[in-house]
């Protein structure tokens, strides 16, 4: 396979790419506008929808009116009325209303000293948090950016022995879900792909941050803490890519288990001395399965109702329990078809299998909760 650049696809951030970060006064690189751009973290408030934010603030605004106007109430003795004799409940709302508001008519004041001490050390604190509620949007807006990047930054250090998904095509979206189907918490995924409609897609309908890249790039897959990884899988749209993306995971992280999906079966011995630990073929996996369904279409379902995680039956590679050393595969409890025994995988036939033992993993069919 002759090797050559991957093209860039609509929507590649090449411009982030080739300037990797700012010039600081000193001389040193400042990434925060690089990592703006890139990287793409899951908003909790966003599922709530805008209005369900407007009405939280609302709340806040009338809980610290309701709260200034009782406070005025209590202290109803020491507040002159120029319309009545004495200050009533409607009179100690309307007050709050325009006192918060900065309206001030003059009709109603504080003429007692502990009802000036009040305003000055309960109600004016209240008056700027009702006017910081009021104008919540446009402060939020402001403080965006300082938010996002202590979120990032958070993000980051939390980042450890994740699971890197490079590329969210069909392969890749349809392995990030299978890992959300077997218990992977979201926060272990990060999804590397170069259009940003991608990664915002795996944010919002998945939850799982990702980083806007070509996962070729070294300061990309770093974006993604690949140095730190446990599994990495490789799932672009082209097989020269793929092998790029692998070599560049190789440099940077030698121990992480690196699944690459691939289209022809002549690319994948290439993979596998690029140090990849297991190669999919999708197209010849993909063509065994017809070939089985058409067949046998009861085979071919079966088939694909193992590799469905969640439905029926589903395949697992777990420890074996404390009951089961020192037992045949056959009186497990669950349908053994391979023993992993340190880093060698025996088949169920082998009679070395025959007796498992404590440090053993079985491969085996299991009935989906």
């Amino acid at each position: 396979m002759r090797l050559s650049p991957a093209r860039p696809r609509p929507g590649d951030s090449d411009s982030v790419d080739r300037h990797p970060g700012r010039l600081r006064a000193d001389g040193s690189l400042d990434d925060s506008a690089v990592e703006l751009r890139q990287i793409v973290l899951p908003d909790p408030e966003r599922a709530n929808g805008p209005l369900w934010q407007v009405g939280r603030r609302l709340v806040v605004a009338l809980v610290v009116l309701v709260v200034t106007a009782l406070l005025v109430w209590v202290g109803r003795d020491g507040y002159r009325d120029g319309a009545h004799d004495h200050l009533d409940l409607l009179g100690a709302f309307y007050y709050a209303t325009v006192s918060l508001s900065t309206t001030g008519y003059g009709d109603i004041t504080p003429v007692s000293d502990g009802a000036r001490l009040m305003n000055i050390l309960v109600i004016t604190p209240l008056r700027v948090l009702f006017l910081i509620v009021l104008v919540g949007t446009t402060l939020e807006v402001l403080t965006t950016r300082g938010r996002r990047l202590w979120r990032i930054n958070r993000w980051r250090q939390e980042l450890d022995q994740h699971i890197v998904v490079v590329g969210y095509g069909t392969k890749g979206r349809n392995a990030v879900e299978t890992l959300l189907q077997k218990g992977t918490p979201k926060t272990s995924i990060v999804i590397v792909d170069p259009q940003r409609r991608a990664i915002e897609a795996a944010a919002n309908d998945e939850g799982v941050a990702g980083v806007v890249g070509d996962g070729t790039r070294t300061e990309v897959l770093r974006r993604a803490g690949v140095e730190r990884a446990a599994q990495v899988v490789v799932a672009p749209q082209r097989d020269d890519t793929a092998v790029l993306v692998t070599l560049t995971v190789r440099q940077l992280n030698k121990g992480a288990v690196v699944v690459v999906a691939v289209r022809e079966d002549e690319n994948a011995p290439l993979l596998r001395q690029s140090g990849a630990t297991v190669v999919v073929t999708s197209a010849s996996s993909v063509g065994r399965l017809l070939g089985v369904s058409t067949l046998s279409p009861n085979t071919g379902a079966v088939l694909d109702d193992l590799l469905t995680a969640g439905h029926g039956l589903d395949v697992v590679d777990r420890p074996v329990t404390r009951a089961e050393v020192g037992h045949s595969p056959r009186e497990c409890g669950d349908l053994v078809v391979a023993v992993v025994r340190g880093r060698r995988r025996i088949a169920f036939g082998d009679p070395e299998a025959a007796v498992l033992q404590p440090e053993d993993r079985i491969i085996a069919i299991h009935r989906s909760s």
